[in-house]
Parts: C-alpha cells; structure tokens; sequence
C-alpha cells in the first residue's frame, strides 16, 4: 500500500511540473500580436519611432554609420546591452564578438541592419527572442527584449 500511495504521489509531482502557471500557451500568432503591441505601447510611451520588418521586429538607427552591411552570416563584434520592456537589465553586456549563425533570430535579422560604426535599439518579439523557455530566469517567458547596439566590425 505504501508503495502504490509512493508511485501515485510521486506521478502527480511529475505531471504538476509539466502543466504551466499562466494558462494555456498562445498560437505563435497571438503571441507576436501580444508581443507587437507591447513594443509599440512601449516606443509611444518612451517618445520613440521605430522601423519595422516583416517579422516583426522593431528598430532604432540612431546613428547611420559607415560602409556596408554585414550579413545574417556575418561574424561581427558589437557593444550591446540588453533589457526588458520594464527596464530590468538582464545582460550588462560588453564588447563581444560572435557569428549571427549562433544567436537568437532578433540579432541574426536585426545586426545586418546596421552599417560598421553604426548604433542603435534592437525590440525583438518574444518568438525571435528566447520564446517560452529564456536561458535564465531574469528574462520571463515569452518576454519582448531590447537591445542597445553599437556595431564595431564584421567579417
């Protein structure tokens, strides 16, 4: 008897960690209508106008820079810093580089649009982004992220 009431207890405990807190998940497209909305509630609310692309994607070219463009393939090194819609900082960030083959889409799609030298704000949907399951648990599920960029170089 014990042992059934074990194995039951410890089935429930399982299945209890799979179901989520806030409901059932959204359709891929109610969430980058969700996600939309929150960035362009948020660019009205910080007097800001942004560019945006098909997937969705918003950007700030504050400053043009110089030359040509890398490409989605590009290894570039960059400045950045990353935050929430909040202005919660979850990455400091540095002066790093890395090819776009091997970062979230937002930055895959959203680095080439600035030129060597160039600055400006990534605001990336959530699916482009770390989509329901980020990396660490200062950036919550499904979360829109912002990105200060300068871009230095690119290969």
């Amino acid at each position: 008897m014990n042992r059934l009431y074990f194995l039951l207890m410890a089935f429930v405990m399982i299945t209890a960690c799979d179901k989520e807190d806030d409901g059932p998940a959204l359709s891929a497209a109610e969430q980058l209508a969700r996600d939309i909305t929150i960035i362009e509630e948020y660019l009205q609310q910080e007097g800001l106008v942004a560019e945006r692309t098909a997937s969705g994607l918003h950007y700030i070219i504050d400053v043009e820079g110089t030359g040509g463009h890398p490409s989605s393939n590009s290894d570039v090194e960059v400045t950045y810093k990353g935050y929430l819609t909040d202005k919660t900082v979850f990455d400091p960030g540095s002066r790093t580089s890395f090819s776009l083959t091997r970062v979230i889409e937002g930055w895959t799609e959203g680095i080439p649009l600035f030129k060597k030298g160039g600055k400006g704000v990534l605001l990336i949907p959530s699916e482009l982004g770390y989509g329901r399951f980020p990396p660490t648990s200062t950036i919550p599920p499904n979360a829109v992220l912002i990105f200060d960029v300068e871009l230095h170089a690119f290969l």
